[in-house]
């Protein structure tokens, strides 16, 4: 198939779309090119992803299950388990996970088993874009010499380009379609025909000169926001030395510069599956090139010491209330990343609760949109569910710890009810944060 047959069919809504990997990333390009017209092929190697979706059913909180529903009762949906159906879609898309590893580097095996299942089944026409987030070099490193292992060549025969995905869970503000989308090509050829594909489902495409380029794209957003946060925390644990209120601090300055000055706030430490890993990505690959990236290690230290610190305010609180730790009953509040979302990839409050429990603390949590935990690489809880909270729940525990501000939760309720309060998150700032059993941490 030329370049302009599958242009064509693109702009039709007749080429198929097929979506590797149906998590966070992945389920919401479903929707998006499924809600638009064209028919779209869902793969994931968990076979009760696919039979739930194939269901109707959601396993994303903020994602409805009846828009799963409806595209599969319009016929424009389908999961699957079975990766040799790969040569049947025109498009297909990588969202696969990039965690890191136990020594903190790229993790690819996700990415390189799914390009050798392409590359075993690719046929002329096809376009292959990776959305999962990298180190600069990995599209044409690992997918490319893959996909031309059978003979094809790429910008020719088949079509290969990087655009890093742009998901913001709970945001109300962004969704799939309106935040603008990078694309960069391994030829121009490649670019040119990503462009369109995204062109279709997304408000606004920002072509880039090559997938190098793209890849670092978003490895400089989350580096970014990785440096701020780290500033922010760091002087947190100043402001708390010189008995300052560092959120005050930086509501000034949001407040009284509106040029020049973006806010961050700190936290209990980094969360999600993107700022906590990704700058580590830039930081290996920088070492292939002889380079220190010392504002990204140095982000890193801090940001992944801040629930040990949020560790010794809880100690402290407990000792000035007469308790220890050791046999202390501690309510987690939030186990999620972030506010008002379901996902608790890489959240610091599964740290604070390592931390916790091997100092011997009884733990128990309480999340709104995480009914129960599962059993990850480096924290097992999965013996613990949500608790309801109730008044009789807060009055039994030795200390309550927010670590997550979800919307849900009366936090002067909680402080009323509760013999101490840890806030990590500001959550208590308009209900008695004075009272002396509230300790910002």
């Amino acid at each position: 198939m030329t370049p302009d047959a599958l242009l064509d069919k693109v702009r039709a809504h007749e080429a198929r779309v097929a979506i590797v990997g149906l998590g966070y990333v992945g389920l919401p390009l479903v929707l998006r090119f499924g809600e638009v017209g064209f028919r779209v092929l869902g793969f994931d190697v968990d076979s009760e992803k696919v039979e739930a979706l194939n269901s109707g059913r959601s396993y994303i909180g903020h994602i409805e299950a009846a828009r799963i529903k409806a595209l599969r009762e319009h016929g424009r949906f389908e999961a699957t388990t079975d990766f040799d159906r790969l040569d049947e879609p025109d498009c297909i898309i990588i969202c696969v996970p990039t965690p890191l590893s136990a020594r903190r580097e790229p993790d690819l095996r996700y990415i390189e088993s799914t390009a050798d299942a392409i590359g075993r089944r690719i046929r002329e026409g096809q376009l292959v874009v990776l959305e999962s987030t990298t180190y600069p070099g990995t599209t044409s490193e690992i997918l490319l010499p893959r996909l031309e292992n059978g003979g094809l060549r790429v910008g020719k025969d088949f079509f290969l380009a990087y655009s890093p995905e742009r998901e913001d869970p709970g945001n109300p503000k962004y969704s799939t379609e309106t935040i603008p989308k990078v694309v960069g090509g391994t030829t121009e050829t490649c670019r040119d025909v990503a462009a369109v594909l995204y062109g279709e489902v997304i408000n606004r495409v920002v072509p880039v000169s090559s997938t190098d380029t793209a890849e670092l794209v978003k490895l400089l957003e989350n580096i970014y926001r990785s440096v701020n946060i780290a500033l922010v925390n760091e002087l947190k644990l100043l402001c708390d030395r010189m008995d300052i209120d560092v959120w005050e601090v930086i509501d000034a300055a949001a407040a009284t510069k509106p040029f020049g000055f973006t806010p961050f706030y700190p936290g209990p430490g980094l969360g999600g599956h993107c700022i906590p890993i990704d700058p580590f990505y830039l930081a290996w690959k920088a070492r292939e090139h002889g380079f220190s990236t010392r504002f990204i290690e140095l982000a890193g230290e801090i940001n992944t010491a801040i629930p040990h610190y949020v560790v010794e305010k809880i100690a402290g609180g407990l000792n000035d209330h007469g308790t220890s730790v050791r046999n202390a009953d501690i309510l987690i509040l939030g186990v999620a990343y972030k506010k008002d979302v379901d996902d608790v990839r890489e959240s610091p409050a599964l740290e604070i609760m390592r931390l916790l429990k091997e100092k011997g603390a009884r733990l128990s949590y309480h999340d709104p949109h995480v009914a129960r935990l599962q059993k990850m690489r480096n924290y097992d809880f999965s013996h613990l569910s949500s608790e309801d909270l109730g008044a009789e729940l807060l009055s039994k525990q030795d200390a309550v710890v927010i670590a997550t501000d979800h919307s849900a939760i009366d936090y002067g309720w909680v402080v009323e009810n509760a013999k101490l309060v840890i806030d990590t998150r500001n959550a208590t700032r308009d209900v008695g944060g004075s009272s002396g059993k509230v300790i910002r941490a």
